[in-house]
């Protein structure tokens, strides 16, 4: 026998708690919906099922033995698919009190401390995994669904339709010398003067490093690169000790005071855009949604001048 299409669970959901309550009006405000929903609920199930289900005493609804039959097998059923859908979500990773977070390194000192407290304190008993890494490595992860959410530099060549996009702040790139280079007195400098200088920078996958070739091809230079790292403080620690200049978000200014930052002239300015990022079949999980909202939090505080680090000075 085929089960009637206006048969759902929702309805059932909606029969269950009037079981329980014996009520319209507290199971409508239980459900947050109106009495007439609720009895259209009811009414609706009744005429799908096929035979009474209730008895209209005075102004008052009272269930029939139908009803008590059909209650223990709706609540089998319910039952069976709530526990079917958390078995389906632990195995694609996705957890109820766990949330699974990517973030590059150089976020880890203000932007993303303040992410995770903020999200904890949204939803206590949350646990968050932190996962570091480049930016490639993590939207990969991202979209193999061994991760929920990232926080990465975003540009043109990772839009996609699929991710949700939740903008934090953008972040200045500097030249980064070590303090006795002839640069540190500067107060700004031209791309061009260093089309000779030995650049060290990192490897590719990371936000620094796309940065870094846009800003080069967009002045029309050929870098000259020493050496290629594969996280940003080893990049920092050969800048402080003199193997060669680079190319820094002004975040990084906060993780050492050895290195200094020189803006560049306004025609070869960049900024690198950071962001949150999550599936879009992910939004409307309730973990997401508070990373998300404490997400804008943090960027409103960053543009309203807040108690955290401002940019250019720590993120």
């Amino acid at each position: 026998m085929a089960i009637d299409e206006s048969i759902t669970l929702k309805k059932l959901e909606v029969f269950l708690a009037f079981m329980e309550r014996n009520n319209l009006a507290r199971v409508a405000e239980d459900l947050g919906q109106s009495v007439v929903s609720v009895h259209r609920a009811l009414h609706s199930l009744e005429q799908a099922i096929g035979c009474p289900l209730f008895k209209l005493e005075g102004r008052n609804l009272v269930p029939q033995n139908t009803a008590r039959r059909l209650a223990e097998s709706a609540r089998r059923v319910v039952a069976e698919c709530e526990e079917g859908i958390h078995a389906v979500r632990d195995m694609a990773g996705i957890n109820a009190s766990r949330l699974r977070l990517g973030a590059i390194y150089s976020l880890t000192l203000h932007c993303i401390p303040h992410l995770i407290v903020g999200t904890k304190l949204r939803k206590d008993g949350l646990n968050i995994e932190l996962t570091l890494g480049s930016n490639d490595e993590l939207l990969q992860k991202l979209q193999d669904g061994r991760l929920d959410a990232i926080v990465i530099g975003v540009h043109d060549g990772i839009a996609s339709k699929r991710l949700i996009t939740v903008p934090l702040f953008s972040d200045e790139m500097f030249l980064a010398v070590p303090l006795d280079s002839p640069y540190a007195s500067r107060t700004e400098v031209d791309l061009h003067e260093l089309a000779d200088e030995n650049f060290v920078t990192l490897a590719d996958g990371f936000i620094t490093s796309f940065s870094f070739n846009r800003m080069m091809e967009s002045a029309g230079i050929s870098p000259v690169i020493g050496m290629h790292v594969g996280d940003i403080f080893s990049l920092i620690n050969l800048v402080s000790n003199g193997m060669g200049i680079s190319l820094l978000p002004g975040r990084i200014a906060s993780f050492t005071p050895r290195i200094k930052l020189i803006p560049l002239r306004p025609d070869h300015t960049y900024s690198q855009h950071i962001a949150l990022l999550f599936l879009d079949s992910r939004e409307q999980d309730r973990n997401l949604l508070a990373l998300a909202a404490e997400g804008r939090t943090y960027s409103r505080r960053l543009l309203q001048g807040g108690d955290f680090p401002m940019l250019g000075e720590a993120e």
